[in-house]
């Protein structure tokens, strides 16, 4: 991988349902247009789309990464936007 080779580290798909248009295969199809080797989906508060994702990106050369965007509220009732990426399957088991 070139050093400037740019990532998608925060991407919603159709599964965010307020704000995601992108479907799985046309996503995958440009990825290897664009000579993307990885990316990572993050839908709003949820995993639906990550089988679909995972198996559609490792099949077309793409390292999958997967994630979500969540909204954690501190005790004050502070709403703070978090990225939660998995890097392995602890994290994964965490995540879940």
């Amino acid at each position: 991988m070139v050093a400037d080779t740019f990532i998608h580290l925060r991407l919603h798909t159709e599964f965010s349902i307020s704000d995601g248009l992108v479907t799985i295969g046309p996503l995958v199809k440009r990825l290897v247009d664009l000579e993307m080797p990885a990316v990572a989906v993050t839908d709003l508060a949820n995993l639906f789309g990550l089988v679909k994702f995972y198996s559609s990106a490792q099949s077309a050369g793409i390292k999958p990464l997967g994630g979500c965007d969540a909204v954690v509220i501190d005790e004050h009732g502070v709403l703070t936007p978090m990225v939660l990426l998995v890097q392995n399957e602890q994290g994964y088991l965490n995540l879940i």
